[in-house]
């Protein structure tokens, strides 16, 4: 993925790289290049931090601060209200600016916030407002961190790579999130909740090492030009509206994470609460649910290749989201196998369109608004998580945990047919440019 500068040319017609329809698998394929693996590595890293932190900063607002359900769908809200903030106006900022520097910068931020909340709880000075602030710092990092790096890979990048390089970083990623979440729940079980924070900041320190080792040196960004900076961000946006693909793209991005987030936002509670399992055993199943997404982002460019990546991306985004369904009929005992299955399956799914759709826009778009029809994308499609995250967590105090689970997997499991509303339903594969009239 990172082996060369490559120079940009134009986007592969359809007929000949679509985009989610990679070429002939090499031995060893990315892993054999010493900046992709470099990639890997910190990339995986801090997968993995994260997806501790997914499961200790809520077990820290439930067992240390007491929090309810509505103050920890506010708290996982928190992490993404930035999108919504500065979302469109950090694409156009990234297209201005050189990405891997961005890219250390946030690493920093987020290192530093991460270590200053078990610092606060040996003091005995924690409190919720200061989770809220830790969420808001790290989630603006992210907003930078993940603009960045959309528009840095497919820079050093050939198009056919594109899809290897996506899977293989969704499939550590997934991989990440099987043993993070199990460690973060034995590591609040056996020394409390606060501890798996410190690993969250130790990897993203791991992510900035290894971004500073790498040798390639990516594409410098266009010369800066007279246009405003509102003028980019219009730009972008008209871009991604008038697309027939990319608009029914982003409206079901947007559907399905309001839905999404607002399930996970309380599922740590529902495991805890109404399912009666501790914090180990919670971690354990959402752990064992991430392995979904190992296989999802394992079999994405195999499907892509046999059926289409068109055809591809609605089985996983309408065929698996149904099966969310069996999170909120768990019980305890054998019960929670309903939670692993389904969960399992949904998140199989998401990831495999995750890997068609990332490789499908980066082709798609032009190079030189990349980062600002990218970020107008996840502006619409990751603005709606914290409006899910504190949906989720208001049904769960006003109905209660186990109704609104019900309300959200069921909202999620209609997602899909949204994607039918749109052009990709008569295609086999997804174009790799714009059509031109």
């Amino acid at each position: 993925m990172f082996a060369r500068v490559r120079t940009p040319g134009p986007a592969p017609g359809p007929a000949s790289a679509a985009a989610g329809t990679p070429g002939r698998p090499r031995r060893g394929g990315l892993l054999r290049e010493r900046d992709f693996r470099l990639l890997w590595v910190g990339e995986t890293a801090s997968a993995f931090g994260s997806s501790v932190t997914s499961v200790a900063l809520p077990l820290v607002a439930i067992t240390v601060l007491q929090a309810n359900a509505l103050v920890v769908g506010v708290l996982a809200a928190a992490s993404w209200v930035p999108w919504l903030l500065i979302g469109l106006p950090a694409g156009a900022w990234v297209d201005r600016l050189p990405r891997r520097p961005v890219m250390l910068a946030c690493d920093a931020v987020s290192a530093l916030v991460f270590c200053s909340v078990p610092v606060a709880a040996w003091f005995g000075v924690l409190t919720i407002g200061h989770l809220m602030v830790a969420a808001l710092l790290t989630g603006t990092a992210k907003v930078f961190f993940q603009t960045a790096y959309q528009v840095l890979l497919p820079s050093v990048v050939a198009a056919g790579d594109l899809p290897e390089g996506n899977a293989k970083l969704q499939g550590s990623e997934s991989a990440a999130q099987v043993a993070g979440p199990g460690l973060g729940g034995l590591l609040a079980q056996a020394f409390g909740a606060v501890t798996g924070l410190i690993a969250d900041a130790a990897t993203f320190v791991i992510s900035a090492a290894c971004l500073l080792a790498m040798r390639t040196r990516e594409a410098p960004p266009p010369p800066r030009d007279s246009t405003t900076l509102r003028r980019q961000i219009a730009q972008g946006l008209r871009f991604v509206l008038h697309d027939p693909y990319l608009r029914v793209l982003t409206a079901f991005g947007a559907t399905s994470n309001l839905f999404l987030m607002g399930y996970q936002a309380i599922l740590v509670i529902f495991l805890v609460r109404e399912v009666g399992v501790g914090p180990g055993t919670a971690g354990g199943v959402i752990a064992a649910t991430s392995l979904g997404g190992v296989a999802g982002a394992a079999v994405a460019p195999w499907i892509a290749r046999r059926l289409g990546s068109a055809r591809a991306l609605l089985a996983a985004e309408v065929g698996c989201a149904p099966f969310v369904l069996l999170i909120p009929a768990a019980f305890p005992g054998w019960g929670l196998a309903f939670a692993v299955a389904g969960g399992l399956v949904v998140v199989a799914g998401v990831v495999a369109g995750n890997v068609i759709k990332g490789s499908f826009r980066q082709m798609y778009t032009p190079r030189h608004l990349l980062g600002r029809a990218s970020v107008s994308m996840q502006f619409v499609n990751l603005g709606t998580v914290p409006m899910g995250a504190l949906l989720g967590g208001a049904l769960g105090d006003s109905l209660g945990v186990r109704p609104a689970m019900w309300i959200m997997t069921g909202g999620l499991a209609l997602t899909g047919l949204i994607l039918l509303a749109g052009p990709i339903k008569r295609d086999r594969d997804l174009p790799g440019s714009p059509a031109t009239s």
